[in-house]
């Protein structure tokens, strides 16, 4: 078969499913990516280019989509350039966020259509008006919300099927659509991501952390409220002071993935530090810009319990890992996060917006770690039952009507590709929702 995997930030959630196909002669597959695509060995990839743009005179209900339908123009002239080549796919799987699939079916009108169904807005129910510090849509802004769902109607409209990760995220799109869509996760290797008695952490100034401290991690993309950064850190000086020997380790970047900006000239972890600091110790507090994959998986070796917050958006994959390295994870007792963990049987769950509860359960387990083994133990069965690589990989390939391999009895857990690491992860949708007027060439518009 000849397979075309369209994604701006190639190979992102399709690595693994590329990887496989492309290790077998009977395909040839090709990508189309932006020029923050990375090579995948055994696949074509096609770059292009995001021309200079102001989309400040258009309609702000339009933005989105204008951006959108530049970001199609240049993929149309990549699929030419493949046809051009003899190129005709017969099965396409693509991400639907960016506009990048729009031309897809008019381009390969007999192809196979897959799209990658990661998120629907709404208004309410989801992100948007959860927490009471965002701030409040009037009636235009709604609009302009619905508006951002424009691209993804018309491309899962065009297309045979659509993929979704978990449950609640297929969930938040409109019903008619949901028999079209197929539940399946891209999966965690379950071989690269194993628990450590041994395990220990480097810290830059050269201290030592090992597992049997009493550790507490936090990982984002960036440190923003989308994923409970805020809350965190307003739980974090009940957590030190009850815990005299606690080290907190903070991982993320200073930008925005999801969610309004902060203040100009300030960033959301110096606004929610600075709102504690004189309640912390700030020697046993350590924060780190995002690591290599290797470092981020023997912190969450070396950790006693993992805090993983979101706001009902996209699940994080950092969670799955989470737990797959048999980690007690304490999180957000929001839909995404549910959907994994269910509390007191493979980790804790705690209400969002309340940090006093969030100090309280974290204090509880690094008190007594080895009361709460048994909650991590359970969390990697769950991660190894549910969200296997091989195991998913499988099962995409069974929806998308390709050859299955058999399973092989003898392979490890879990023998597929580590996944990338986590600061050249791709956000499925870099939601921003601006506060003032969108800037030249801005693609982030809200």
């Amino acid at each position: 078969m000849q397979i075309l995997f369209v994604h701006n930030n190639f190979p992102a959630q399709f690595r693994g499913l590329a990887g496989e196909l492309a290790k077998s002669p009977d395909h040839r597959v090709v990508a189309i990516g932006s020029e923050t695509a990375q090579d995948l060995p055994g696949v074509e990839l096609l770059r292009y280019r995001m021309p200079f743009f102001n989309v400040s005179q258009t309609h702000p209900f339009a933005r989105r989509l204008d951006v959108e339908g530049r970001r199609a123009t240049q993929v149309l002239f990549a699929l030419s350039e493949l046809q051009a080549k003899g190129f005709t796919p017969d099965l396409i799987v693509g991400h639907c966020g960016w506009g990048e699939t729009l031309p897809l079916r008019p381009f390969f009108p007999k192809a196979k259509i897959a799209i990658y169904c990661e998120f629907y807005y709404r208004p309410e129910g989801q992100d948007i008006h959860f927490d009471p510090d965002d701030p409040q849509f009037g009636v235009d802004g709604i609009v302009a919300i619905h508006c951002k769902n424009a691209a993804t109607l018309l491309s899962l409209v065009d297309a045979d099927l659509g993929l979704s990760p978990t449950s609640w995220q297929k969930q938040t799109y409109p019903s008619e659509f949901h028999p079209k869509i197929h539940v399946v996760h891209e999966g965690v290797d379950g071989a690269r991501l194993m628990p450590d008695a041994n395990a220990q952490f480097e810290l830059p100034g050269g201290r030592v952390l090992h597992r049997g401290d009493e550790i507490v991690t936090f990982v984002a993309r960036n440190l923003e409220p989308m994923r409970g950064y805020h809350v965190f850190m307003r739980a974090l000086p009940d957590i030190l002071a009850a815990r005299p020997n606690a080290q907190a380790v903070i991982i993320g970047g200073d930008d925005v993935s999801y969610g309004a900006a902060p203040e100009q000239g300030k960033s959301w972890k110096s606004i929610y530090l600075d709102e504690v600091a004189d309640r912390l110790d700030l020697s046993r507090v350590h924060f780190l810009p995002p690591q290599p994959y290797d470092r981020f998986v023997q912190l969450l070796q070396t950790t006693t319990v993992h805090v993983y917050f979101t706001v009902p958006f996209v699940l994080s994959w950092s969670m799955i890992e989470a737990m797959a390295l048999g980690c007690v994870v304490v999180g957000s007792d929001t839909p995404p996060v549910r959907e994994a963990i269910d509390d007191g049987v493979n980790g804790l769950l705690t209400p969002f917006h309340e940090p006093a509860g969030l100090a309280e359960k974290v204090s509880r387990v690094l008190a007594a770690p080895s009361d709460y083994a048994a909650l991590g133990a359970a969390a990697r069965e769950t991660a190894l039952a549910r969200y296997a690589k091989k195991d998913c990989l499988r099962q995409a390939m069974d929806i998308l009507g390709l050859p299955v391999p058999a399973p092989d009895p003898e392979a490890p857990i879990d023998a597929a590709d580590a996944p990338e690491s986590p600061e050249k992860r791709p956000a499925p949708f870099i939601v921003r929702r601006s506060r003032g007027a969108s800037s030249a060439n801005q693609e982030d518009v809200g």
